[in-house]
C-alpha cells in the first residue's frame, strides 16, 4: 500500500467539491459521494456520484515506482457534469 494522496474535483457552477484519499480510505470515500448525491440540500448528483466513484476505481494503486496518480479529467467528462444537472 502506498502513502500517495489522490486528488479529485467537481466543480458544479458556484460548488466545488475536493475529495483527497488514500489506499486506506478510498470505500469511505465511495460512501461519502453515495452521502452526498443523497443530500437534496446539495447539487452533487447520483451522476456525479456515478462518475467520480468510477474514477476512483480506475485509480489502482501503484507497485513500487513513484509516478504520479493524478489524472486530470478530459474536456468530456467536464461535459457529461455540466450536463447532469
Amino acid at each position: 500500500m502506498t502513502q500517495d494522496i489522490n486528488v479529485l474535483a467537481l466543480v458544479k457552477g458556484e460548488e466545488r467539491y475536493i475529495f483527497l484519499f488514500n489506499d486506506a480510505n478510498r470505500s469511505e470515500t465511495l460512501r461519502t459521494l453515495g452521502r452526498y448525491a443523497s443530500n437534496p440540500e446539495l447539487s452533487f448528483s447520483w451522476y456525479d456520484a456515478a462518475v467520480l466513484s468510477q474514477k476512483i476505481r480506475n485509480t489502482k494503486p501503484e507497485t513500487c515506482d513513484n509516478r504520479a496518480r493524478f489524472q486530470m479529467p478530459l474536456p468530456s467528462d467536464k461535459l457529461g457534469w455540466d450536463e447532469a444537472g
